[in-house]
């Protein structure tokens, strides 16, 4: 009984430990959202700045983005390079 208790124990710390510690991204998203800060971020096709729980986001090359409309979103899939801020834009060196 003893033994049951701790395992019952360490799941409810391993729960509140993936949920609200460290490994909370796995729940609400990776480490590459802290760029934009708590899950928003400035649209790159129109700028707008976007709220964290609105809009649509898209992972490009190890990249989140964060979009204020599905017609913001398509832009950016269809030229993608266009809107990234270190693109060479078809230039070669």
């Amino acid at each position: 009984m003893e033994g049951l208790l701790w395992l019952l124990g360490f799941g409810v710390l391993f729960y509140f430990m993936m949920r609200y510690g460290c490994g909370a991204h796995r729940v609400h998203g990776s480490h590459g959202e802290h760029r934009h800060g708590a899950g928003g971020g400035k649209d790159p096709v129109c700028g707008m700045t976007v709220a964290a729980d609105t809009g649509y986001t898209k992972f490009h090359e190890g990249a989140r983005y964060a979009f204020c409309s599905k017609a913001c979103l398509e832009k950016f899939d269809a030229e993608a390079a266009r809107y990234l801020p270190n693109a060479t834009h078809g230039r070669t060196t």
